[in-house]
């Protein structure tokens, strides 16, 4: 009985000794499946990692392609805005009589002016007044004749003269004018702005208010102030409709706004 079961115990043993390779097998195959399923896992990550780069590269490609597109466009606009200053500074000069510079934040120092058809001013009143501009219309004359020449600083000091001594004469709201276009001319805005504001509030139905005031803006959009500029040209078309320099004032104010 007792020799049964000893034999009985030791097949026992001898099975569970054969089967602990076995176990051993299958513990090992599965950590070799788990190792390969991690590298499949990373070979599809690293897949779509170069699929995510690629896709940067074409958007970066794209993007390079857009950029050149745009900077080309933008050398086409520069151009154009030159091309469209250049045509409003030469209707400016034919408003004027003279070449004048371009009315830009920091325009170049103006060049010397065409000689100017300065036409007498229109005496209303009696024949006494018409003689008394006699020796009114030589000091005019001896100014405007500096700055036609171009010799800004000398037409500024004598209309300045003029202007003192007949502060109410034939010729004031031209003098007006001109002085303001000395100091426009080399870039003193503000005393520019001064004139253009008088010869508008003095004499706003003369015949050189509509070109004050396209000056008046002009002179402050000189000074850097876009806004009070934009809004003196609008005046201009609205108590000038159908004048030279409504029409000017229009192409300036088109001008400004792109510019912005």
């Amino acid at each position: 009985m007792r020799t049964g079961i000893k034999t009985m115990m030791l097949v026992v043993a001898a099975a569970l000794v054969a089967a602990a390779p076995a176990q051993a097998q299958r513990q090992s195959l599965a950590d070799r499946v788990g190792a390969l399923e991690v590298q499949v896992n990373n070979s599809q990550a690293n897949t779509d990692l170069l699929n995510q780069l690629q896709q940067l590269r074409t958007q970066v490609q794209d993007l390079q392609g857009s950029i050149e597109q745009l900077q080309h466009e933008n050398e086409q606009l520069q151009q154009r805005n030159r091309d469209q200053y250049l045509d409003l500074d030469g209707r400016l000069n034919r408003l004027e009589g003279g070449e004048q510079p371009a009315p830009d934040v920091q325009p170049a120092p103006a060049a010397k002016p065409a000689a100017a058809v300065e036409k007498t001013p229109t005496v209303r009143g009696d024949a006494g007044a018409v003689a008394a501009a006699g020796d009114e219309r030589a000091a005019y004359s001896l100014a405007f004749d500096a700055l036609k020449n171009g010799n800004y600083d000398d037409s500024a000091r004598l209309f300045q003269g003029f202007l003192e001594q007949y502060p109410n004469g034939v010729y004031t709201p031209n003098a007006l004018y001109w002085l303001g276009e000395s100091y426009y001319a080399t870039r003193n805005f503000q005393m520019a702005e001064s004139q253009f504001r008088d010869l508008v509030a003095r004499y706003p139905t003369h015949d050189k208010a509509a070109g004050g005031l396209l000056k008046l803006g002009l002179s402050q959009y000189g000074q850097g102030d876009a806004r009070q500029a934009e809004r003196t040209l609008e005046q201009v078309a609205a108590k000038f409709p159908g004048s030279d320099a409504a029409r000017t004032a229009q192409d300036r104010l088109q001008s400004i706004r792109f510019g912005q």
